[in-house]
Protein backbone atom coordinates (compact mmCIF):
# COMPACT_ATOMS: atom_id res chain seq x y z
CA UNK A 1 0.00 0.00 0.00
CA UNK A 2 1.19 3.44 -0.98
CA UNK A 3 1.82 6.26 1.85
CA UNK A 4 -0.37 9.20 2.45
CA UNK A 5 2.09 11.43 1.40
CA UNK A 6 2.29 9.08 -2.28
CA UNK A 7 -0.97 9.12 -2.54
CA UNK A 8 -1.32 13.44 -1.99
CA UNK A 9 1.39 13.56 -4.97
CA UNK A 10 -0.84 11.20 -7.15
CA UNK A 11 -4.03 13.54 -6.50
CA UNK A 12 -1.50 16.79 -7.42
CA UNK A 13 -1.59 15.02 -10.73
CA UNK A 14 -5.41 15.34 -11.54
CA UNK A 15 -6.33 19.01 -12.84
CA UNK A 16 -9.54 21.08 -12.07
CA UNK A 17 -11.80 19.89 -15.19
CA UNK A 18 -13.01 23.53 -15.73
CA UNK A 19 -9.28 24.92 -15.25
CA UNK A 20 -7.06 22.28 -16.46
CA UNK A 21 -3.98 24.27 -15.29
CA UNK A 22 -4.52 24.02 -11.18
CA UNK A 23 -4.94 20.32 -9.65
CA UNK A 24 -7.55 19.86 -7.06
CA UNK A 25 -4.85 20.03 -4.66
CA UNK A 26 -3.88 23.39 -5.61
CA UNK A 27 -7.84 24.22 -5.87
CA UNK A 28 -8.04 23.46 -2.29
CA UNK A 29 -11.32 20.61 -2.96
CA UNK A 30 -8.83 18.00 -1.60
CA UNK A 31 -9.24 18.10 2.39
CA UNK A 32 -7.59 14.96 3.30
CA UNK A 33 -6.48 11.60 2.62
CA UNK A 34 -7.23 8.33 5.12
CA UNK A 35 -4.78 5.08 4.37
CA UNK A 36 -6.97 2.44 6.57
CA UNK A 37 -4.78 -1.11 6.05
CA UNK A 38 -5.93 -1.43 2.37
CA UNK A 39 -8.35 0.94 2.02
CA UNK A 40 -8.17 4.57 1.21
CA UNK A 41 -11.31 7.07 1.90
CA UNK A 42 -10.17 10.66 0.11
CA UNK A 43 -12.17 13.74 1.28
CA UNK A 44 -13.31 16.95 -0.87
CA UNK A 45 -15.10 19.83 -0.41
CA UNK A 46 -17.06 21.01 -3.34
CA UNK A 47 -16.58 24.44 -4.19
CA UNK A 48 -20.02 25.32 -4.16
CA UNK A 49 -22.86 22.78 -3.61
CA UNK A 50 -24.42 23.03 -7.35
CA UNK A 51 -20.74 22.36 -9.10
CA UNK A 52 -20.91 20.76 -12.49
CA UNK A 53 -17.05 19.34 -11.86
CA UNK A 54 -17.42 17.36 -8.87
CA UNK A 55 -18.57 14.15 -10.10
CA UNK A 56 -16.17 14.44 -12.84
CA UNK A 57 -13.60 15.17 -10.33
CA UNK A 58 -14.66 11.70 -8.47
CA UNK A 59 -14.37 9.74 -11.63
CA UNK A 60 -10.85 11.29 -11.84
CA UNK A 61 -9.43 10.31 -8.51
CA UNK A 62 -10.86 7.00 -9.08
CA UNK A 63 -9.69 6.63 -12.39
CA UNK A 64 -6.05 8.00 -11.18
CA UNK A 65 -5.95 5.39 -7.87
CA UNK A 66 -6.49 2.50 -9.87
CA UNK A 67 -4.45 3.59 -12.74
CA UNK A 68 -1.65 3.35 -9.59
CA UNK A 69 -2.74 0.02 -8.11
CA UNK A 70 -5.18 1.31 -5.32
CA UNK A 71 -8.58 -0.59 -6.16
CA UNK A 72 -9.86 0.07 -2.67
CA UNK A 73 -10.84 3.75 -2.60
CA UNK A 74 -13.95 5.78 -1.52
CA UNK A 75 -14.12 9.25 -2.16
CA UNK A 76 -15.96 11.27 0.35
CA UNK A 77 -17.37 14.71 0.09
CA UNK A 78 -18.07 16.88 3.13
CA UNK A 79 -19.90 20.17 3.08
CA UNK A 80 -18.40 21.43 6.28
CA UNK A 81 -16.39 23.98 6.63
CA UNK A 82 -17.57 25.52 3.20
CA UNK A 83 -14.86 25.87 0.58
CA UNK A 84 -13.80 29.45 0.32
CA UNK A 85 -11.65 30.49 -2.47
CA UNK A 86 -8.86 31.55 0.19
CA UNK A 87 -7.93 27.46 0.35
CA UNK A 88 -6.84 28.55 -3.56
CA UNK A 89 -2.83 28.29 -2.90
CA UNK A 90 -0.73 30.89 -4.38
CA UNK A 91 0.87 29.11 -6.55
CA UNK A 92 -2.24 28.22 -7.90
CA UNK A 93 -3.28 32.15 -8.60
CA UNK A 94 0.00 32.88 -10.16
CA UNK A 95 -1.18 30.01 -12.47
CA UNK A 96 -5.10 31.60 -13.04
CA UNK A 97 -3.52 34.76 -13.62
CA UNK A 98 -1.12 33.17 -16.69
CA UNK A 99 -3.68 31.58 -18.01
CA UNK A 100 -5.88 34.53 -18.26
CA UNK A 101 -8.16 34.23 -14.86
CA UNK A 102 -7.75 37.23 -12.74
CA UNK A 103 -7.54 35.19 -9.16
CA UNK A 104 -9.87 35.36 -6.23
CA UNK A 105 -8.68 38.20 -3.71
CA UNK A 106 -9.15 37.64 0.03
CA UNK A 107 -12.59 36.70 0.58
CA UNK A 108 -15.17 39.51 2.63
CA UNK A 109 -14.77 38.47 5.86
CA UNK A 110 -11.08 38.76 5.37
CA UNK A 111 -11.33 42.05 3.98
CA UNK A 112 -13.57 43.40 7.28
CA UNK A 113 -16.13 44.20 5.01
CA UNK A 114 -18.60 42.59 7.83
CA UNK A 115 -21.38 45.67 9.09
CA UNK A 116 -21.57 46.24 12.75
CA UNK A 117 -24.64 43.87 13.26
CA UNK A 118 -21.88 40.93 11.35
CA UNK A 119 -24.16 40.86 8.37
CA UNK A 120 -22.32 41.04 4.74
CA UNK A 121 -23.17 43.73 2.89
CA UNK A 122 -24.75 43.54 -0.44
CA UNK A 123 -22.64 41.26 -2.67
CA UNK A 124 -23.58 42.49 -6.07
CA UNK A 125 -22.63 45.94 -5.07
CA UNK A 126 -19.25 44.70 -3.71
CA UNK A 127 -18.70 42.65 -7.19
CA UNK A 128 -19.42 45.98 -8.93
CA UNK A 129 -17.63 48.24 -7.06
CA UNK A 130 -14.20 46.77 -7.04
CA UNK A 131 -11.51 47.20 -9.34
CA UNK A 132 -10.35 43.84 -10.87
CA UNK A 133 -6.41 43.92 -12.27
CA UNK A 134 -6.55 42.73 -15.73
CA UNK A 135 -4.53 39.72 -16.17
CA UNK A 136 -3.19 40.26 -19.87
CA UNK A 137 -2.20 43.87 -18.99
CA UNK A 138 -2.59 44.57 -15.07
CA UNK A 139 -4.13 47.30 -15.73
CA UNK A 140 -6.88 48.71 -13.20
CA UNK A 141 -9.20 50.47 -15.54
CA UNK A 142 -11.51 47.21 -16.17
CA UNK A 143 -15.12 46.72 -16.01
CA UNK A 144 -17.53 43.95 -14.90
CA UNK A 145 -19.51 43.09 -17.91
CA UNK A 146 -21.66 40.58 -16.30
CA UNK A 147 -21.93 38.58 -13.09
CA UNK A 148 -20.79 35.17 -14.27
CA UNK A 149 -18.23 34.54 -17.22
CA UNK A 150 -17.44 30.88 -18.53
CA UNK A 151 -18.78 29.26 -15.33
CA UNK A 152 -20.77 30.61 -12.24
CA UNK A 153 -18.23 30.62 -10.36
CA UNK A 154 -16.22 33.58 -12.69
CA UNK A 155 -17.46 36.82 -13.48
CA UNK A 156 -16.70 38.26 -16.96
CA UNK A 157 -14.55 41.52 -17.07
CA UNK A 158 -13.20 43.91 -19.68
CA UNK A 159 -10.30 45.77 -19.48
CA UNK A 160 -10.34 49.41 -20.59
CA UNK A 161 -6.78 49.76 -21.81
CA UNK A 162 -5.59 46.26 -23.54
CA UNK A 163 -9.50 46.06 -24.61
CA UNK A 164 -9.60 42.24 -24.12
CA UNK A 165 -12.10 40.16 -21.95
CA UNK A 166 -11.48 38.09 -19.00
CA UNK A 167 -12.52 35.95 -16.03
CA UNK A 168 -12.78 37.03 -12.27
CA UNK A 169 -12.49 34.21 -10.10
CA UNK A 170 -15.28 35.58 -7.55
CA UNK A 171 -14.33 35.30 -4.05
CA UNK A 172 -16.37 32.87 -2.10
Amino acid sequence: MKTQKEILVILSEIPDPEIPVINIKELGVLRDVIVNGNEVEIIITPTYSGCPAMKQIQDDIISAMKKNGIENTKVKMVYHPAWTTDWITDEAKEKLKKYGIAPPEKCIKDLGLRNKDFSIPNPKSLILNRSIACPQCGSENTEMVSQFGSTACKALYKCLDCKESFDYFKCH
